[in-house]
C-alpha cells in the first residue's frame, strides 16, 4: 500500500530534476519511513531483540561541501539507559539529474560504552547503515524527500528543524 503511494507521489513530483535544485535538497532532514528490515541473526547479533532499540535517523545535507551525514540514535536498556548515535559520514557526486553516487568517509559510535557493545558486530551495523552507492530522488518539495537506492530500498524524510550533527 505505501508503495503504491509513494509511486502516486512520484508520479506528482514538483521538481522532475532534483540534481538541478540542490538548494532543496540540502539541510536536514529526518527518515520516516524505509524499506531496510533488520531480520533474524543479524538482528540477533546487533543485540535489537533484547536491549538495544533503534531511534530517530537524520540526515544533514551540505551541498557546497558535496557531504551527508548520517546519524542514527540509539538506546541500549540495562542497568542505566544509555543512549547514543551511529554517525556515518559520507560524500556525494552528481551522476545525473535525478541521480547521485554516495562513497562512504568515515563513521563513529559515541559514546564509548555504545562503542564496546557493537565493536564485535560494527561491520555487520555498517553494512545495513552504509550509504555508498547510488541515490535516485524521485521526489523533493520544501518539507518531503523520497529516494530510492541501488539495493531496491526506499526513503521517505521530512525535512526537520532539529540538527543532530
Amino acid at each position: 500500500e505505501i508503495e503504491g503511494l509513494v509511486k502516486l507521489l512520484e508520479s506528482q513530483n514538483p521538481t522532475p530534476d532534483p540534481t538541478l535544485y540542490l538548494e532543496k535538497v540540502g539541510g536536514c532532514w529526518k527518515l520516516v519511513y524505509s524499506t531496510i528490515t533488520i531480520l533474524g541473526s543479524k538482528r540477533t547479533k546487533l543485540g535489537l531483540r533484547d536491549f538495544i532499540t533503534l531511534g530517530d535517523f537524520f540526515q544533514t545535507i551540505d551541498v557546497a561541501e558535496g557531504k551527508a551525514v548520517n546519524v542514527i540514535m540509539f538506546s541500549v536498556r540495562g542497568l542505566n539507559l544509555l543512549n547514543g548515535q551511529l554517525k556515518i559520514e559520507a560524500s556525494f557526486k552528481i551522476t545525473s539529474r535525478s541521480r547521485v553516487d554516495i562513497s562512504y568517509d568515515n563513521s563513529t559510535i559515541t559514546p564509548d560504552q555504545l562503542r564496546n557493545v557493537f565493536r564485535k558486530n560494527y561491520d555487520l551495523l555498517l553494512n545495513i547503515f552504509n550509504p555508498e552507492g547510488w541515490l535516485k530522488i524521485t521526489y523533493v518539495d520544501d518539507t518531503l524527500r523520497i529516494g530510492r537506492d541501488d539495493k531496491g530500498n526506499i526513503f521517505i524524510l521530512e525535512r526537520s528543524e532539529e540538527n543532530q550533527t
